[in-house]
Protein backbone atom coordinates (compact mmCIF):
# COMPACT_ATOMS: atom_id res chain seq x y z
CA UNK A 1 0.00 0.00 0.00
CA UNK A 2 1.60 3.35 -0.99
CA UNK A 3 2.06 6.19 1.50
CA UNK A 4 -0.09 9.29 0.31
CA UNK A 5 2.47 12.32 -0.48
CA UNK A 6 3.01 15.06 2.11
CA UNK A 7 2.31 18.38 -0.01
CA UNK A 8 5.08 20.65 0.46
CA UNK A 9 4.20 24.62 1.46
CA UNK A 10 6.90 27.09 0.92
CA UNK A 11 4.88 30.42 0.45
CA UNK A 12 2.62 31.54 3.76
CA UNK A 13 -1.01 30.92 3.40
CA UNK A 14 -2.89 34.01 1.50
CA UNK A 15 -0.24 33.88 -1.56
CA UNK A 16 -1.62 34.29 -4.81
CA UNK A 17 0.52 32.62 -7.42
CA UNK A 18 0.13 33.01 -11.52
CA UNK A 19 2.88 31.24 -13.77
CA UNK A 20 3.23 30.24 -17.23
CA UNK A 21 1.54 31.46 -20.07
CA UNK A 22 -1.24 32.33 -17.84
CA UNK A 23 0.50 35.02 -16.06
CA UNK A 24 2.55 36.22 -19.22
CA UNK A 25 -1.26 36.61 -20.59
CA UNK A 26 -2.38 38.74 -17.75
CA UNK A 27 0.61 41.22 -17.33
CA UNK A 28 -0.05 41.70 -21.27
CA UNK A 29 -3.59 42.30 -20.87
CA UNK A 30 -2.72 45.06 -18.12
CA UNK A 31 -0.16 46.95 -20.23
CA UNK A 32 -2.92 46.78 -23.21
CA UNK A 33 -5.80 48.25 -20.59
CA UNK A 34 -3.15 51.51 -19.94
CA UNK A 35 -2.47 51.75 -23.66
CA UNK A 36 -5.98 51.54 -24.15
CA UNK A 37 -6.90 54.58 -21.40
CA UNK A 38 -4.44 57.16 -23.20
CA UNK A 39 -5.21 56.07 -26.86
CA UNK A 40 -7.87 58.28 -27.30
CA UNK A 41 -5.91 61.41 -26.26
CA UNK A 42 -3.39 61.02 -28.98
CA UNK A 43 -3.22 63.89 -31.77
CA UNK A 44 -5.02 67.68 -32.38
CA UNK A 45 -8.29 65.98 -32.28
CA UNK A 46 -7.39 63.41 -29.02
CA UNK A 47 -10.30 63.56 -26.55
CA UNK A 48 -9.97 64.69 -23.05
CA UNK A 49 -10.25 62.93 -19.85
CA UNK A 50 -12.29 63.73 -17.09
CA UNK A 51 -10.27 62.68 -13.80
CA UNK A 52 -12.26 62.96 -10.27
CA UNK A 53 -10.23 62.34 -7.01
CA UNK A 54 -10.74 60.57 -3.88
CA UNK A 55 -11.55 64.57 -2.41
CA UNK A 56 -13.84 65.61 -5.38
CA UNK A 57 -11.18 67.17 -7.41
CA UNK A 58 -11.94 67.77 -10.86
CA UNK A 59 -8.52 67.41 -13.83
CA UNK A 60 -9.73 67.82 -17.42
CA UNK A 61 -6.94 66.90 -19.28
CA UNK A 62 -5.34 65.21 -22.52
CA UNK A 63 -1.93 64.86 -21.17
CA UNK A 64 -0.82 61.35 -20.87
CA UNK A 65 1.30 61.49 -17.87
CA UNK A 66 -1.42 63.41 -16.19
CA UNK A 67 -4.17 61.02 -16.90
CA UNK A 68 -2.13 57.97 -15.73
CA UNK A 69 -0.67 59.62 -12.66
CA UNK A 70 -4.57 60.77 -11.14
CA UNK A 71 -5.75 57.38 -12.01
CA UNK A 72 -4.17 55.66 -9.50
CA UNK A 73 -3.45 52.14 -11.05
CA UNK A 74 -2.80 49.20 -8.63
CA UNK A 75 -1.77 46.61 -11.14
CA UNK A 76 1.82 45.47 -10.80
CA UNK A 77 2.38 45.23 -14.33
CA UNK A 78 -0.25 48.57 -15.40
CA UNK A 79 2.34 50.76 -13.03
CA UNK A 80 5.45 49.79 -14.61
CA UNK A 81 3.62 51.02 -18.17
CA UNK A 82 3.06 54.24 -15.61
CA UNK A 83 6.59 54.27 -14.90
CA UNK A 84 7.43 54.54 -19.20
CA UNK A 85 5.27 57.74 -18.92
CA UNK A 86 7.15 59.31 -16.17
CA UNK A 87 10.91 58.39 -17.68
CA UNK A 88 9.52 60.50 -21.01
CA UNK A 89 7.79 63.20 -19.00
CA UNK A 90 11.08 63.67 -16.88
CA UNK A 91 13.55 63.40 -19.90
CA UNK A 92 11.71 64.95 -22.80
CA UNK A 93 8.52 67.09 -21.51
CA UNK A 94 6.54 65.51 -24.00
CA UNK A 95 5.24 62.55 -25.92
CA UNK A 96 4.20 60.39 -22.93
CA UNK A 97 1.06 59.27 -24.76
CA UNK A 98 3.19 58.16 -27.43
CA UNK A 99 5.49 56.27 -25.57
CA UNK A 100 2.37 54.04 -23.61
CA UNK A 101 0.71 53.42 -26.61
CA UNK A 102 3.90 51.97 -28.26
CA UNK A 103 4.39 50.01 -25.45
CA UNK A 104 0.68 48.19 -25.20
CA UNK A 105 0.63 47.52 -28.81
CA UNK A 106 4.68 46.05 -28.90
CA UNK A 107 2.93 43.57 -26.36
CA UNK A 108 0.14 43.28 -28.23
CA UNK A 109 1.87 41.81 -31.05
CA UNK A 110 3.95 39.21 -28.80
CA UNK A 111 0.82 38.04 -27.70
CA UNK A 112 0.14 36.96 -31.38
CA UNK A 113 3.58 35.47 -31.57
CA UNK A 114 3.04 33.82 -28.21
CA UNK A 115 0.08 31.86 -30.01
CA UNK A 116 2.51 30.75 -32.80
CA UNK A 117 4.22 29.24 -29.84
CA UNK A 118 7.45 31.64 -30.57
CA UNK A 119 9.49 31.73 -26.97
CA UNK A 120 9.44 34.99 -25.45
CA UNK A 121 12.89 35.27 -25.25
CA UNK A 122 12.93 34.76 -29.20
CA UNK A 123 10.49 37.77 -29.23
CA UNK A 124 12.56 40.05 -26.65
CA UNK A 125 15.63 39.26 -28.83
CA UNK A 126 14.23 40.29 -32.04
CA UNK A 127 12.43 43.61 -29.82
CA UNK A 128 15.67 44.69 -28.92
CA UNK A 129 17.02 43.84 -32.76
CA UNK A 130 14.33 46.44 -33.49
CA UNK A 131 14.78 49.15 -31.34
CA UNK A 132 18.45 49.61 -31.33
CA UNK A 133 18.24 49.71 -35.71
CA UNK A 134 15.18 51.99 -35.26
CA UNK A 135 17.64 54.00 -33.13
CA UNK A 136 19.61 54.38 -36.20
CA UNK A 137 16.88 54.85 -38.99
CA UNK A 138 15.78 57.75 -36.65
CA UNK A 139 18.85 59.54 -36.70
CA UNK A 140 19.30 59.20 -40.28
CA UNK A 141 16.23 60.56 -41.33
CA UNK A 142 16.30 63.68 -38.41
CA UNK A 143 16.91 66.93 -40.02
CA UNK A 144 19.25 69.62 -38.00
CA UNK A 145 17.78 72.71 -36.08
CA UNK A 146 19.70 75.31 -34.22
CA UNK A 147 19.11 78.59 -31.89
CA UNK A 148 18.68 80.52 -35.17
CA UNK A 149 16.35 78.64 -37.09
CA UNK A 150 13.42 80.62 -35.20
CA UNK A 151 10.81 79.47 -37.46
CA UNK A 152 11.46 76.08 -37.05
CA UNK A 153 11.88 76.07 -33.01
CA UNK A 154 8.09 78.19 -32.84
CA UNK A 155 6.53 75.49 -35.26
CA UNK A 156 7.95 72.43 -32.42
CA UNK A 157 6.27 74.44 -29.90
CA UNK A 158 3.23 75.14 -31.94
CA UNK A 159 3.12 71.13 -32.60
CA UNK A 160 3.62 70.41 -28.97
CA UNK A 161 0.77 72.54 -27.88
CA UNK A 162 -1.58 71.33 -30.70
CA UNK A 163 -4.72 69.44 -29.39
CA UNK A 164 -4.13 70.85 -26.10
CA UNK A 165 -6.82 73.39 -24.96
CA UNK A 166 -4.87 76.34 -26.81
CA UNK A 167 -7.31 76.05 -29.31
CA UNK A 168 -6.52 79.10 -31.61
CA UNK A 169 -4.04 81.01 -29.22
CA UNK A 170 -1.17 78.66 -30.22
CA UNK A 171 0.92 80.50 -32.10
CA UNK A 172 0.94 83.53 -30.39
CA UNK A 173 1.83 80.95 -27.14
CA UNK A 174 4.65 79.22 -29.44
CA UNK A 175 6.48 83.17 -29.47
CA UNK A 176 6.15 83.10 -26.44
CA UNK A 177 7.59 79.69 -25.08
CA UNK A 178 10.76 79.97 -27.86
CA UNK A 179 11.16 83.73 -27.06
CA UNK A 180 11.38 82.81 -23.35
CA UNK A 181 13.74 79.25 -23.84
CA UNK A 182 16.29 81.62 -26.00
CA UNK A 183 16.46 84.08 -23.09
CA UNK A 184 17.72 81.23 -19.99
CA UNK A 185 20.22 79.66 -22.77
CA UNK A 186 23.40 79.22 -22.29
CA UNK A 187 26.25 78.07 -24.71
CA UNK A 188 29.49 77.01 -23.51
CA UNK A 189 32.08 75.08 -25.84
CA UNK A 190 29.58 74.70 -28.46
CA UNK A 191 27.36 72.87 -26.29
CA UNK A 192 23.94 74.14 -25.04
CA UNK A 193 23.04 74.55 -21.67
CA UNK A 194 19.31 75.26 -20.73
CA UNK A 195 17.48 74.48 -17.43
CA UNK A 196 13.43 74.49 -17.66
CA UNK A 197 13.14 75.57 -14.28
CA UNK A 198 14.53 78.85 -14.98
CA UNK A 199 10.91 79.53 -17.25
CA UNK A 200 8.81 79.93 -14.52
CA UNK A 201 4.87 79.52 -14.89
CA UNK A 202 2.95 81.91 -12.99
CA UNK A 203 -0.71 81.02 -12.75
CA UNK A 204 -3.73 83.69 -12.69
CA UNK A 205 -7.20 83.02 -13.54
CA UNK A 206 -8.82 85.90 -15.33
CA UNK A 207 -8.87 87.11 -18.72
CA UNK A 208 -8.52 85.16 -21.75
CA UNK A 209 -5.44 82.86 -22.63
CA UNK A 210 -4.08 84.99 -24.96
CA UNK A 211 -3.61 87.70 -22.51
CA UNK A 212 -0.68 84.96 -21.61
CA UNK A 213 2.57 87.11 -21.47
CA UNK A 214 6.25 86.83 -21.15
CA UNK A 215 8.03 88.76 -18.34
CA UNK A 216 11.44 89.79 -18.69
CA UNK A 217 12.33 89.03 -14.91
CA UNK A 218 10.10 87.11 -12.18
CA UNK A 219 6.46 87.55 -11.28
CA UNK A 220 5.91 86.73 -7.61
CA UNK A 221 2.24 86.11 -6.25
CA UNK A 222 3.31 88.35 -3.12
CA UNK A 223 2.41 92.19 -1.79
CA UNK A 224 4.55 94.59 -0.47
CA UNK A 225 5.08 94.56 3.36
CA UNK A 226 4.14 98.07 4.23
CA UNK A 227 0.80 100.30 2.55
CA UNK A 228 3.58 103.15 3.16
CA UNK A 229 6.31 101.64 1.14
CA UNK A 230 6.10 103.08 -2.71
CA UNK A 231 4.06 101.18 -5.40
CA UNK A 232 6.91 101.13 -8.26
CA UNK A 233 10.58 101.53 -8.28
CA UNK A 234 12.12 102.09 -11.02
CA UNK A 235 15.80 101.84 -11.99
CA UNK A 236 15.56 99.21 -9.06
CA UNK A 237 18.91 97.98 -7.44
CA UNK A 238 17.98 94.87 -5.36
CA UNK A 239 19.10 93.03 -2.38
CA UNK A 240 17.88 89.47 -1.67
CA UNK A 241 18.27 88.26 2.08
CA UNK A 242 18.57 84.71 3.01
CA UNK A 243 18.49 85.99 7.05
CA UNK A 244 15.27 87.58 8.99
CA UNK A 245 15.15 91.26 9.40
CA UNK A 246 13.94 90.50 12.76
CA UNK A 247 15.58 90.59 16.25
CA UNK A 248 16.83 87.03 16.75
CA UNK A 249 15.21 84.41 19.50
CA UNK A 250 18.26 83.17 21.88
CA UNK A 251 19.18 79.42 21.32
CA UNK A 252 18.41 78.59 25.01
CA UNK A 253 15.75 79.60 27.22
CA UNK A 254 16.70 82.69 29.08
CA UNK A 255 15.36 85.04 31.76
CA UNK A 256 15.47 88.61 31.67
CA UNK A 257 14.48 90.55 34.82
CA UNK A 258 13.06 93.98 34.74
CA UNK A 259 12.10 95.92 38.59
CA UNK A 260 11.92 99.16 36.89
CA UNK A 261 9.87 100.28 33.96
CA UNK A 262 12.58 102.52 33.00
CA UNK A 263 14.82 99.62 32.24
CA UNK A 264 11.86 98.46 30.26
CA UNK A 265 11.95 101.23 27.74
CA UNK A 266 15.63 100.92 27.58
CA UNK A 267 15.23 97.53 26.32
CA UNK A 268 12.57 98.56 24.20
CA UNK A 269 14.74 101.47 22.93
CA UNK A 270 18.14 98.65 22.10
CA UNK A 271 15.61 96.36 20.11
CA UNK A 272 14.22 99.48 18.08
CA UNK A 273 18.29 100.58 17.54
CA UNK A 274 19.19 96.92 16.39
CA UNK A 275 16.55 97.15 14.04
CA UNK A 276 17.42 100.76 12.86
CA UNK A 277 21.17 99.52 12.69
CA UNK A 278 19.41 96.77 10.18
CA UNK A 279 17.71 98.81 7.82
CA UNK A 280 20.85 101.16 7.56
CA UNK A 281 22.88 98.52 6.49
CA UNK A 282 20.55 98.33 3.67
CA UNK A 283 20.23 101.66 3.10
CA UNK A 284 23.84 102.35 3.28
CA UNK A 285 24.72 99.25 0.26
CA UNK A 286 22.16 101.69 -1.82
CA UNK A 287 19.21 99.01 -1.96
CA UNK A 288 15.42 100.33 -2.55
CA UNK A 289 13.65 96.92 -3.36
CA UNK A 290 14.64 93.80 -0.92
CA UNK A 291 13.25 90.61 -1.14
CA UNK A 292 13.88 88.55 2.31
CA UNK A 293 13.40 84.93 2.52
CA UNK A 294 12.43 85.02 6.10
CA UNK A 295 10.25 87.50 8.27
CA UNK A 296 10.37 91.07 8.24
CA UNK A 297 9.47 92.80 11.88
CA UNK A 298 6.66 95.39 12.09
CA UNK A 299 9.39 98.15 13.28
CA UNK A 300 11.59 97.27 10.59
CA UNK A 301 8.93 97.39 7.91
CA UNK A 302 7.99 101.23 9.45
CA UNK A 303 12.02 101.73 8.80
CA UNK A 304 11.93 100.68 5.67
CA UNK A 305 8.81 102.21 4.56
CA UNK A 306 10.09 105.95 6.05
CA UNK A 307 13.52 105.29 3.53
CA UNK A 308 11.42 104.32 0.38
CA UNK A 309 12.32 100.54 -0.12
CA UNK A 310 10.02 98.15 -1.44
CA UNK A 311 10.49 95.34 0.39
CA UNK A 312 8.73 91.42 0.02
CA UNK A 313 8.91 88.86 2.76
CA UNK A 314 8.86 84.59 2.60
CA UNK A 315 10.09 84.87 -0.50
CA UNK A 316 10.31 80.90 -1.39
CA UNK A 317 13.77 80.07 -1.71
CA UNK A 318 13.36 78.65 -5.82
CA UNK A 319 12.23 82.27 -6.36
CA UNK A 320 14.96 83.61 -4.60
CA UNK A 321 17.44 81.74 -6.82
CA UNK A 322 15.59 82.93 -10.09
CA UNK A 323 15.15 86.45 -9.07
CA UNK A 324 19.34 85.76 -8.53
CA UNK A 325 19.73 84.63 -12.06
CA UNK A 326 17.11 87.63 -13.55
CA UNK A 327 18.66 90.77 -11.75
CA UNK A 328 22.62 89.39 -11.45
CA UNK A 329 21.74 89.75 -7.68
CA UNK A 330 23.81 87.80 -5.18
CA UNK A 331 22.07 86.07 -2.19
CA UNK A 332 23.10 87.32 1.11
CA UNK A 333 22.75 84.72 4.33
CA UNK A 334 24.42 87.91 6.72
CA UNK A 335 23.27 91.24 6.22
CA UNK A 336 26.98 92.51 7.99
CA UNK A 337 28.08 90.82 4.61
CA UNK A 338 25.41 92.85 2.10
CA UNK A 339 27.76 95.95 -0.34
CA UNK A 340 26.95 96.93 -3.30
CA UNK A 341 28.43 95.37 -5.97
CA UNK A 342 26.10 92.15 -4.12
CA UNK A 343 22.66 94.03 -5.90
CA UNK A 344 21.12 93.57 -8.86
CA UNK A 345 19.43 95.40 -11.61
CA UNK A 346 16.09 95.12 -12.29
CA UNK A 347 14.39 98.18 -14.59
CA UNK A 348 11.46 98.51 -13.03
CA UNK A 349 9.63 96.65 -10.02
CA UNK A 350 5.92 97.29 -8.85
CA UNK A 351 3.20 95.83 -7.52
CA UNK A 352 0.24 94.96 -9.20
CA UNK A 353 -3.83 93.80 -9.08
CA UNK A 354 -3.91 90.75 -10.77
CA UNK A 355 -7.30 89.23 -10.05
CA UNK A 356 -8.09 90.08 -7.05
CA UNK A 357 -4.77 89.60 -5.72
CA UNK A 358 -1.75 92.04 -5.59
CA UNK A 359 1.63 90.63 -7.06
CA UNK A 360 5.07 92.08 -7.55
CA UNK A 361 6.70 92.28 -10.67
CA UNK A 362 10.65 92.46 -11.30
CA UNK A 363 10.57 93.75 -14.62
CA UNK A 364 12.75 94.98 -17.70
CA UNK A 365 16.01 92.91 -16.41
CA UNK A 366 18.98 93.26 -18.41
CA UNK A 367 19.89 89.62 -20.11
CA UNK A 368 17.82 87.92 -17.61
CA UNK A 369 18.87 84.32 -16.99
CA UNK A 370 15.82 83.98 -15.75
CA UNK A 371 12.40 84.80 -16.93
CA UNK A 372 8.37 84.06 -16.07
CA UNK A 373 5.28 83.25 -18.44
CA UNK A 374 2.04 85.05 -16.71
CA UNK A 375 0.13 82.00 -18.24
CA UNK A 376 -4.23 83.71 -18.08
CA UNK A 377 -7.45 81.28 -18.41
CA UNK A 378 -11.15 81.77 -17.83
CA UNK A 379 -11.28 79.29 -15.62
CA UNK A 380 -9.03 76.81 -13.32
CA UNK A 381 -9.28 73.93 -15.21
CA UNK A 382 -8.58 75.67 -18.51
CA UNK A 383 -5.44 77.69 -16.80
CA UNK A 384 -4.19 74.05 -15.46
CA UNK A 385 -4.25 72.38 -19.34
CA UNK A 386 -2.44 75.32 -20.79
CA UNK A 387 0.08 75.27 -17.84
CA UNK A 388 0.38 71.36 -19.10
CA UNK A 389 0.43 72.37 -22.41
CA UNK A 390 3.69 74.67 -22.51
CA UNK A 391 5.19 72.90 -20.35
CA UNK A 392 5.29 70.17 -23.00
CA UNK A 393 6.36 72.98 -25.51
CA UNK A 394 9.33 74.19 -23.30
CA UNK A 395 10.40 70.99 -22.75
CA UNK A 396 9.77 69.70 -26.95
CA UNK A 397 12.08 73.34 -27.69
CA UNK A 398 14.75 72.62 -25.23
CA UNK A 399 15.14 68.99 -26.52
CA UNK A 400 15.31 70.14 -30.17
CA UNK A 401 18.11 73.02 -29.30
CA UNK A 402 20.04 70.18 -26.98
CA UNK A 403 20.01 67.19 -29.15
CA UNK A 404 19.80 69.58 -32.16
CA UNK A 405 17.99 67.33 -34.33
CA UNK A 406 14.16 67.10 -35.24
CA UNK A 407 11.90 65.06 -37.39
CA UNK A 408 8.45 66.21 -38.77
CA UNK A 409 5.24 64.79 -36.90
CA UNK A 410 1.23 63.53 -37.98
CA UNK A 411 2.54 60.04 -37.94
CA UNK A 412 5.45 60.27 -40.56
CA UNK A 413 7.97 59.29 -38.95
CA UNK A 414 6.74 56.24 -37.51
CA UNK A 415 5.53 55.10 -41.11
CA UNK A 416 9.40 55.71 -42.24
CA UNK A 417 10.22 53.82 -39.11
CA UNK A 418 8.18 51.00 -40.17
CA UNK A 419 8.97 50.84 -43.99
CA UNK A 420 12.97 50.78 -42.83
CA UNK A 421 12.63 47.81 -40.55
CA UNK A 422 10.23 45.58 -42.77
CA UNK A 423 13.58 45.80 -45.19
CA UNK A 424 15.89 45.14 -42.29
CA UNK A 425 13.58 41.72 -41.06
CA UNK A 426 14.06 40.49 -44.29
CA UNK A 427 17.92 40.60 -44.18
CA UNK A 428 17.18 38.45 -40.90
CA UNK A 429 17.17 34.42 -41.01
CA UNK A 430 15.32 32.40 -38.08
CA UNK A 431 12.32 33.69 -35.83
CA UNK A 432 13.46 37.13 -34.89
CA UNK A 433 12.65 38.10 -38.35
CA UNK A 434 8.70 38.04 -37.17
CA UNK A 435 9.37 39.56 -33.74
CA UNK A 436 11.43 42.54 -35.67
CA UNK A 437 8.48 42.60 -38.52
CA UNK A 438 5.94 42.80 -35.50
CA UNK A 439 8.12 45.76 -34.01
CA UNK A 440 7.62 47.48 -37.29
CA UNK A 441 4.05 47.12 -37.28
CA UNK A 442 3.70 48.49 -34.15
CA UNK A 443 5.09 51.40 -35.41
CA UNK A 444 2.39 51.92 -37.62
CA UNK A 445 -0.28 52.55 -34.29
CA UNK A 446 0.64 55.92 -34.09
CA UNK A 447 -0.56 56.75 -37.43
CA UNK A 448 -3.56 54.45 -37.25
CA UNK A 449 -4.75 56.04 -33.79
CA UNK A 450 -4.28 59.68 -35.33
CA UNK A 451 -7.20 58.69 -37.69
CA UNK A 452 -9.18 56.68 -35.61
CA UNK A 453 -9.41 59.49 -33.23
CA UNK A 454 -10.10 62.12 -35.95
CA UNK A 455 -13.04 60.07 -37.19
CA UNK A 456 -11.26 59.15 -40.47
CA UNK A 457 -10.52 55.21 -41.70
CA UNK A 458 -7.52 53.99 -40.39
CA UNK A 459 -7.09 51.34 -43.11
CA UNK A 460 -7.17 53.54 -46.14
CA UNK A 461 -4.91 56.15 -44.03
CA UNK A 462 -2.05 53.55 -43.89
CA UNK A 463 -2.64 52.37 -47.59
CA UNK A 464 -2.25 55.85 -48.45
CA UNK A 465 0.31 56.71 -46.32
CA UNK A 466 2.54 53.15 -46.93
CA UNK A 467 2.09 54.38 -50.76
CA UNK A 468 3.86 58.01 -50.29
CA UNK A 469 6.58 56.65 -48.27
CA UNK A 470 7.30 53.94 -51.00
CA UNK A 471 7.44 56.81 -53.59
CA UNK A 472 10.28 58.21 -51.57
CA UNK A 473 8.52 61.33 -49.17
CA UNK A 474 9.64 60.51 -46.23
CA UNK A 475 7.54 63.40 -44.09
CA UNK A 476 4.22 62.35 -46.28
CA UNK A 477 2.05 62.50 -43.08
CA UNK A 478 -1.58 62.39 -42.05
CA UNK A 479 -3.57 65.98 -42.05
CA UNK A 480 -6.54 64.62 -39.76
CA UNK A 481 -8.39 67.77 -40.27
CA UNK A 482 -9.31 67.13 -44.46
CA UNK A 483 -7.93 63.12 -44.04
CA UNK A 484 -5.46 63.86 -46.75
CA UNK A 485 -2.03 62.54 -47.31
CA UNK A 486 0.29 66.28 -46.46
CA UNK A 487 4.13 66.69 -46.26
CA UNK A 488 4.55 66.92 -42.67
CA UNK A 489 7.34 68.98 -43.01
CA UNK A 490 5.94 71.76 -44.84
CA UNK A 491 3.11 71.92 -42.66
CA UNK A 492 4.88 72.64 -40.00
CA UNK A 493 4.73 69.99 -38.20
CA UNK A 494 8.24 69.61 -36.41
CA UNK A 495 8.78 67.24 -32.78
CA UNK A 496 12.38 67.28 -31.91
CA UNK A 497 14.21 63.83 -32.26
CA UNK A 498 14.58 62.82 -28.46
CA UNK A 499 10.84 62.66 -28.38
CA UNK A 500 10.85 59.83 -30.70
CA UNK A 501 13.63 57.82 -29.56
CA UNK A 502 13.11 57.77 -25.88
CA UNK A 503 9.65 56.65 -26.65
CA UNK A 504 10.51 54.03 -28.39
CA UNK A 505 13.85 52.93 -25.91
CA UNK A 506 11.71 52.87 -22.94
CA UNK A 507 8.45 51.19 -24.68
CA UNK A 508 10.56 48.40 -26.21
CA UNK A 509 12.43 48.07 -22.67
CA UNK A 510 9.50 47.48 -21.11
CA UNK A 511 7.76 45.17 -23.37
CA UNK A 512 10.91 43.07 -22.87
CA UNK A 513 10.89 43.20 -19.21
CA UNK A 514 7.34 42.59 -19.05
CA UNK A 515 7.42 39.42 -21.51
CA UNK A 516 10.24 37.73 -19.50
CA UNK A 517 8.30 37.44 -16.60
CA UNK A 518 6.48 34.05 -16.43
CA UNK A 519 5.64 33.77 -12.59
CA UNK A 520 4.01 36.55 -10.67
CA UNK A 521 3.83 35.76 -6.91
CA UNK A 522 2.30 38.08 -4.86
CA UNK A 523 1.87 38.23 -1.03
CA UNK A 524 -1.21 37.43 0.62
CA UNK A 525 -2.39 40.22 3.58
CA UNK A 526 -0.16 40.56 6.29
CA UNK A 527 -0.98 39.05 9.40
CA UNK A 528 -1.93 40.12 12.61
CA UNK A 529 -0.45 39.26 15.60
CA UNK A 530 -2.66 38.20 18.48
CA UNK A 531 -0.78 38.69 21.51
CA UNK A 532 -1.81 36.53 24.08
CA UNK A 533 -3.38 38.65 27.21
CA UNK A 534 -1.62 36.51 30.53
CA UNK A 535 -3.68 34.88 32.73
CA UNK A 536 -5.42 35.85 35.56
CA UNK A 537 -4.99 33.60 38.79
CA UNK A 538 -8.24 33.30 40.98
CA UNK A 539 -7.70 34.18 44.05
Amino acid sequence: MTQPVQPIFILPEGTQRNSGKNAQRNNIMAAKLVAETVRTTLGPKGMDKMLVDSLGDVTVTNDGVTILEEMSIEHPTAKMIVEIARTQEDEVGDGTTTAVVIAGELLKKAEELLDMEIHPSVIVKGYRIAAEKAQVILNNISETVSEKDIELLKKIAATAMTGKGTGSNKDNLADIVVLSVLQVMDKENGLITIDKDDIKLEKKVGENIEETQLVQGIVLDKERVHSNMPKTVKNAKTALLDCPIEIKNTETDAKIQITDPSQMQAFLDMEEKMLKDMIDKIVSAGANVVFCQKGIDDIAQHFLAKKGIYAIRRVKKSDMEKLSKATNANIISNLDDLSQKDLGKAGIVHGKKIGDEEMTFVEECINPKAVTILIRGSTEHVIDEVNRAMTDSIGDVIAGLKIGKVVAGAGSTEIEVARNLRHYAESLSGREQLAVRAFAETMEIIPRTLAENSGLDPINVLTELKSAHDKGKKWAGIDVFSGKVIDAWKAGVIEPLKVKTQAISSASEVATMILRIDDVIASGPAEKHNIPMPETQEQ
